[in-house]
C-alpha cells in the first residue's frame, strides 16, 4: 500500500512539472518557424506566395519603421500605421529605423515562432510587395489614384467666362482662404475637365472655372457628370486629405451632389 502511494505521488509530481515547463502558447494552427513552415516551405517560399494572395481592395499600406530585426535570408520590422503598432516580415533588405516603406498584401501568420530570436511573434505578416518609394504600379488603385490627382485633358479648352450659380463661389476664392472654408460647405460651379470614375466608390471630378489660371480643383461625388459640361456641385472642403500611397491633396471638395 505503501509503495502504491508512493508511485501515485511520483507519477502526479512528473505530471505537474510537465505542465509548468516551457513557456505557454495558444496557437489557432500549428505555428509557423523561421527555418522551416509546418507544411514544410521555406518562409522565404511563403513570402513570395503572399504577393499572390493580396487582398481583394489591393491596399497599399504605410508604415514606418520602428525596430529592424535582420536573419540570414529575411528581416523582420516592427513598425506603425495610423497609430498601430505591428511585426511583418520580408526578404532580406537594408533598412533603418524611422524608415517609411510601402507594401501591399501579405500573409498573416498566427503564433510565429522564431528560433533564431527565440521568441513568438502573436501575429505577423510576411509581405513580398515591398519598397521605400510609392508607386502607381503597385496596385489598381494607386493607379487610379495617380490619375486622379494628374492635370485636366489637354483635348479640352479651359474655360473663360464661366456663369457662376447662385451662391456659388470662384475657385480662385477658395484657394485664396482655404483655411475659411475648411470643413464646410460650398458650391462650385466649373467645367468638367476630367473624370476618373468608380475609384473607391467615387467619381473623381477635375473642375475648373477659368478664375485660378486653369487650376484643376478636385471634386469627389457619386453623380454621373458628363466630360465637357459645366455644372454646379456643392460639397464639403477638406485640407492635406491623405488617401495613403503618397496620394495627398492640399485642397479637395468631398461627397459633392449637384445643385
Amino acid at each position: 500500500m505503501r509503495f502504491l502511494r508512493f508511485f501515485i505521488f511520483l507519477l502526479a509530481f512528473s505530471i505537474f512539472s510537465a505542465c509548468d515547463s516551457g513557456p505557454k502558447v495558444i496557437e489557432s494552427a500549428p505555428a509557423s518557424t523561421d527555418n522551416a513552415t509546418s507544411s514544410g516551405s521555406s518562409v522565404l517560399d511563403e513570402i513570395a506566395a503572399a504577393q499572390q494572395q493580396t487582398p481583394s481592395e489591393n491596399q497599399m499600406h504605410k508604415v514606418v519603421v520602428q525596430e529592424a530585426l535582420n536573419t540570414d535570408k529575411y528581416t523582420y520590422m516592427n513598425v506603425t500605421e495610423n497609430g498601430e503598432n505591428f511585426w511583418i516580415a520580408a526578404s532580406k533588405m537594408p533598412v533603418e529605423k524611422g524608415e517609411t516603406l510601402y507594401y501591399s498584401g501579405g500573409l498573416m501568420k498566427k503564433n510565429f515562432q522564431s528560433r533564431e530570436f527565440n521568441r513568438v511573434f502573436e501575429t505577423l505578416y510576411l509581405v513580398s510587395n515591398i519598397q521605400k518609394q510609392p508607386t502607381a504600379g503597385g496596385s489598381a488603385v494607386d493607379q487610379a489614384l495617380a490619375q486622379a490627382q494628374d492635370g485636366g485633358s489637354p483635348s479640352l479648352d479651359p474655360p473663360k467666362d464661366v456663369k457662376l450659380a447662385e451662391g456659388a463661389i470662384k475657385i480662385s476664392e477658395l484657394l485664396a482662404n482655404k483655411q475659411k472654408y475648411v470643413g464646410k460647405m460650398v458650391k462650385i460651379t466649373g467645367k468638367c475637365m476630367k473624370i476618373n470614375p468608380n475609384i473607391m466608390g467615387r467619381n473623381w471630378i477635375h473642375l475648373q472655372d477659368g478664375s485660378a489660371n486653369n487650376y484643376d480643383l478636385t471634386v469627389t461625388t457619386t453623380e454621373n457628370i458628363p466630360l465637357g459640361h459645366t455644372v454646379t456641385l456643392e460639397g464639403t472642403v477638406a485640407l492635406d486629405k491623405d488617401f495613403g500611397a503618397g496620394y495627398r491633396y492640399d485642397i479637395i471638395v468631398e461627397g459633392a451632389v449637384l445643385r
